[in-house]
């Protein structure tokens, strides 16, 4: 799976795999393990889900021009999360990574190839 980068303001906030085929986003991250600064772009993508996953996660919506809709943090497996109405991708982060770079809604990460 290809790697992008999520930049926020200019700095580099994570290197993450990017699942754009219908396989690579429906295994998403079972069976892996997330770097501290990695993740996983789903796109398209407006709804996950934690069942399978052994580990908490962060969940960012953003919409077609990665603006931020909606953030899930610490997401216990498990879990079925609802839909986001304009999403168009889900960043999944490491547990507490959104925090940490301080990511809120509205603010605009960009994906750079």
């Amino acid at each position: 799976m290809k790697t992008v980068r999520i930049v926020k303001d200019g700095e580099t906030i994570a290197t993450v795999w990017h699942a754009k085929g219908y396989f690579a986003r429906l295994r998403g991250l079972l069976g892996r393990t997330l770097q501290k600064d990695g993740g996983l772009l789903l796109t398209p993508c407006s709804a996950i889900h934690t069942i399978g996953m052994r580990y908490a996660i962060d969940a960012v919506y953003l919409d077609r021009n990665g603006r931020v809709l909606r953030i899930d943090e610490s997401l216990n497996p498990g879990r079925i999360l609802p839909q986001q109405r304009g999403a168009r991708r889900v960043l999944e982060l490491p547990d507490g990574c959104a925090k940490r770079r301080a990511i809120t809604a509205g603010d605009v990460l960009e994906v750079v190839q």
